[in-house]
Formats: structure tokens, C-alpha cells, sequence
């Protein structure tokens, strides 16, 4: 029924060839937008009854005829702050569900081997600590040294080069 260029705002009489203005307003809010557009029923009934009907059926704000300019003027302003604001929010929205779906967590508890650190995932494979946290995070590794293993593997096997070089003839 609704293109998604319609207008976000419509004024809408109640006595219209083919469908009823509260028909109308019906049948909008059926359909299931982002941003729903702001509806007011500017028709000639002015019973109760039908006010509340209008309003029931969907429209935002409902006027009589004949009508006051400067009030509909006004009241076409606060629908587009309405417009404005619900725009505003649905952008919100969007960049949420965005950011949202960039998200991965790790949570609970992690199984990990106390000798080589592997960690077991959910299908019980054990697999190295960087590619576990890759796949279920949007973290990412340099790797380096630190002292301690540095002092503990690298420096036992520098020196056993260099001795290794020294004790070498050159022919």
C-alpha cells in the first residue's frame, strides 16, 4: 500500500472516494515500518464517538471542519517534530543493530591446559589461545617476547650460538 517514499506526514479527510479516512489510517498501521508516518483526520464529524473512533483507528491527531489555519499549522508542526524525532531515533536504531552485529563476546568459563595453554572450544578441539580468541572476538594478535620467556628459552639458545660460533675454526 505504502511506497517507501510516502510521505511521512498526511492529513486525511474521513469522507473519501473508495476507502474511509479511518480505513486508511488502518490499514498503515497494519504494515510495520521503521518510521510509520504521522496521520491526521481533518473531516466535518465532530461527535465524540467519532473522534475516538478516528483516533483508535490508528490517526495521531484529529481536527474538525471547519477548521482554525493557524491550529492546523501548528499542529502540522508538532507532527513533523514527531517525524523528526522518530527519524532521528530509527537512525539510532540502525547504527545500534550495526554496531551490534560487529559484537562478538566471549563469556563463561574457558577451558584452558595448564601446561600448554591450549584452550578447548565448543566442539572439544583444543586449539592455540590466539585462534580461539580470533574466532570469537574481533581481537587481534602481534606477536612477541617477554622478559621472563625471553631469559628462560631465547637467551639459553643465543648463547649456545655464540659459544658454538667462538669454538668454530675458520679454515
Amino acid at each position: 500500500m505504502l511506497k517507501p517514499d510516502a510521505p511521512k506526514l498526511a492529513i486525511i479527510d474521513w469522507l473519501m472516494p473508495g476507502m474511509e479516512g479511518v480505513e486508511v489510517c488502518r490499514k498503515i498501521r497494519e504494515v510495520k515500518f521503521y518510521e510509520p508516518p504521522y496521520l491526521i483526520i481533518l473531516t466535518s464529524r465532530d461527535k465524540p464517538e467519532d473522534i475516538v473512533k478516528g483516533l483508535k483507528s490508528g490517526a495521531n491527531d484529529y481536527m474538525v471542519k471547519p477548521y482554525n489555519v493557524e491550529e492546523l499549522q501548528v499542529r502540522i508542526g508538532v507532527g513533523r517534530r514527531f517525524v523528526e524525532l522518530q527519524t532521528m531515533l530509527t537512525g539510532r536504531i540502525k547504527e545500534l543493530e550495526a554496531a551490534q552485529a560487529q559484537i562478538k563476546t566471549l563469556q563463561g568459563i574457558i577451558p584452558i591446559c595448564m601446561y600448554c595453554k591450549k584452550i578447548r572450544d565448543d566442539k572439544q578441539y583444543w586449539q592455540q589461545v590466539e585462534s580461539y580468541v580470533s574466532t570469537h572476538s574481533d581481537a587481534q594478535f602481534s606477536h612477541g617476547v617477554c622478559p621472563d620467556c625471553y631469559k628462560k628459552y631465547l637467551q639459553p639458545e643465543l648463547d649456545k650460538l655464540k659459544s658454538n660460533c667462538s669454538g668454530a675454526r675458520i679454515q
